[in-house]
């Protein structure tokens, strides 16, 4: 009997340590998405009109909006438009504005869509770009992810 139970112990031993081994497994296994739902790769958030139109500080239906000066050189780049002529259709810190007026906007706007119909022209305090505010007398920005929207008729 203790020969059956010396030769059977290694076995047993055996036995024991393969059901206890512990499989290496990535961290990414254990990972659990919570917001999987929620995410939509590869599209920019749009503003719609009311939501530009309350997020801005000044909103001008404007004609005649070009581009007259553009940076791409070191740091972030910026692109500086001007409307000729407008009506105010809401303001926040000036009760007249004066036309012509330039503003600088991060990215570039897509006006040539627009041919030359008038454009609603959303626009916010300027915040940074000190030097270029200075020089070329700023006070406005382009409100950031608003789109260019025709005014229709």
């Amino acid at each position: 009997m203790k020969k059956k139970l010396i030769m059977s112990l290694p076995v047993v031993w055996m036995a024991f340590f393969v059901s206890c081994e512990k499989k290496y497994q990535s961290p990414a296994h254990y990972e659990e998405d919570l917001f999987a739902d929620e995410k939509q790769e590869g599209k920019a958030y749009i503003m719609n009109k009311e939501e530009c139109f309350d997020g801005s500080e000044l909103v001008i239906a404007g004609s005649g909006v070009k581009l007259i000066d553009s940076s791409k050189g070191r740091g972030r780049g910026f692109f500086i438009y001007k409307v000729n002529a407008g009506k105010v259709l809401k303001t926040v810190r000036d009760s007249t504005v004066e036309f012509p007026i330039k503003f600088l906007s991060p990215q570039r706007l897509k006006l040539k869509d627009h041919g030359n119909d008038s454009i609603y022209v959303y626009l916010k305090q300027l915040k940074g770009y000190r030097f270029i505010a200075e020089d070329m007398n700023l006070k406005y920005q382009w409100l950031k992810s608003a789109p260019v929207y025709s005014v229709k008729k």
